[in-house]
């Protein structure tokens, strides 16, 4: 068997034509943990399956690597990078604004460049694209290479072996396999460390009273000045 090979392919179509080759078409034979059928079957073709999974190692693209190194999170960070580096979005006081045409046609990038329009928090549009299709499809052609776990989606051994390869053969951006603290100091690198996931209720709940905090700031503000026109003036009356 020869060495699994790390070169990061430069579109959605690599990773598709990594899971049309891997014991047969991934795409309408998946269940919930996979490839159909993957869960039963000889020790043969488990082993089969797990080799050919590194030998298909080199159609891998970035963001299929970023997934297996980080998870979801990994991967839209690793995008906004990228789009960054492509002058396509600027990260400036923790905000993604388009700057610049889209010329990429990786859909992962295409989600994130559809996720702020306009000027965005980056941990909005992080968690957005996070729960995105793309990244959901990203996920099932992992699942069913053997590369990720179906439930939990946690990198397999055939995985690590993967990026292990990529780190030795130092094809990919640090970015991708360590996250954005290996990137230099300034708006991108602050911006992405300094972005904190939430949960949908909680922050909802949490932009709400920030909302009227700010709405009551205001209020006591512009009233300073007026020489207290507050409660008591309009209790008299005829």
């Amino acid at each position: 068997m020869r060495p699994p090979a790390a070169r990061a392919a430069t579109s959605d179509e690599a990773l598709n034509s990594a899971g049309s080759g891997a014991g047969g078409s991934c795409r309408g034979t998946m269940t919930a943990t996979g490839c159909a059928g993957s869960r039963g079957g000889s020790g043969m073709t488990r082993s089969w399956g797990r080799r050919r999974a590194e030998d298909l190692g080199g159609a891998l693209d970035r963001y299929a690597y970023a997934f297996l190194a980080g998870g979801r999170r990994r991967v839209v960070e690793s995008a906004v990078v990228a789009l960054t580096e492509q002058g396509v979005l600027s990260l400036r006081a923790n905000r993604l604004r388009p700057t610049g045409e889209v010329r990429s046609t990786h859909g992962v990038e295409h989600a994130v460049v559809a996720a702020c329009p306009r000027s965005k928090r980056v941990e909005e549009v992080i968690d957005a694209v996070g729960r995105s299709q793309q990244l959901d499809d990203l996920a099932r052609q992992l699942v069913c290479l053997g590369l990720l776990s179906g439930r939990r989606q946690r990198t397999t051994r055939s995985g690590r072996r993967l990026l292990a390869a990529a780190v030795s053969e130092g094809s990919l951006p640090g970015y991708i396999l360590e996250g954005p603290g290996v990137l230099a100091t300034g708006p991108v690198r602050c911006g992405l460390l300094s972005a904190t996931s939430i949960p949908d209720g909680l922050g909802r709940t949490l932009r709400r009273m920030g909302k009227a905090l700010d709405d009551d700031h205001s209020s006591l503000m512009d009233g300073a000045p007026s020489g207290g026109v507050g409660c008591g003036g309009s209790s008299g009356g005829d």
